[in-house]
């Protein structure tokens, strides 16, 4: 059975998570889920399944922060942002996924 491109997604919506805030501000989860969607070309596609037990997560390790807000539809939305210690665990998520990529192009292109 093929796989869908969500399936590529698994272990890298840390990632993701932590480019968005740092390049966008503050966002709710549907802005967080929305950003990566459009970005992508629609290639990727954030679950909230996925999404929300993951930002429970990044809180939790003190990646990034939250607070109740007012989106600009008037509905009350937990925003969330980049912490001086998500900064650093970007870093080092950005490192990992350049050293992943290049292994497996260096697999990819061995003749």
């Amino acid at each position: 059975m093929p796989k869908s491109p969500n399936d590529k997604l698994q272990g890298t919506l840390t990632l993701l998570v932590l480019k968005t805030l740092n390049t966008r501000g503050p966002l709710h989860g549907y802005g967080l889920c929305e950003h990566i969607r459009s970005v992508s070309d629609e290639l990727l596609q954030v679950e909230e399944g996925s999404l929300y037990p993951a930002l429970h997560r990044m809180e939790q390790d003190h990646w990034i922060s939250s607070k109740w807000e007012i989106t600009n539809k008037g509905r009350q939305a937990k925003f969330y942002s980049i912490t001086a210690k998500g900064k650093k665990q970007l870093a080092e998520e950005n490192e990992s996924w350049a050293r992943l990529t290049r292994g497996v192009m260096r697999v990819l292109t061995y003749s």
